[in-house]
């Protein structure tokens, strides 16, 4: 590959994982599920005290996640900050911190996370979140 296409196709990433956290921001579920590809490689460890973190596979499911973290979560104590955005070709690696309060503990989380995303013809394949699981599932358990 030479270094024009491999440049173009890390500015095509960058484009597309740059809508996704705008999405995500704006909580345009709609616009989420038109980023993701028909059959996305979707990995989150499973965690079965957390209603949101569950096994994903299509657009519409991928999606969705977002609104059910919003559902179990209060939005006025969600945060999230940026550290990194790195991008090389196809793949994107997003760190940063997170943090939040369970709506049905009342307990809040909070932790770093990676986030390894692979965008083909536009659209995202694999979504790899790896993030402070015990934090959340310690806020999740009454």
């Amino acid at each position: 590959m030479s270094a024009t296409t491999a440049g173009s196709v890390a500015e095509a990433t960058r484009a597309v994982v740059q809508e996704f956290i705008n999405a995500r921001l704006a909580g345009d579920t709609g616009r989420l599920e038109e980023l993701f590809a028909d059959e996305v490689d979707w990995l989150l460890a499973e965690n079965p005290v957390v209603p949101w973190i569950r096994p994903r596979s299509t657009a519409a499911e991928c999606a969705a996640q977002f609104t059910e973290l919003m559902e179990h979560t209060v939005p006025e104590d969600a945060s999230a900050s940026l550290d990194a955005f790195l991008v090389d070709g196809a793949s994107a690696v997003l760190m940063g911190r997170v943090s939040g309060t369970v709506r049905a503990t009342g307990k809040s989380f909070e932790g770093p996370f990676a986030l390894h995303l692979t965008v083909e013809d536009g659209r995202i394949t694999r979504h790899h979140l790896y993030e402070n699981s015990l934090s959340i599932a310690e806020a999740c358990t009454p």
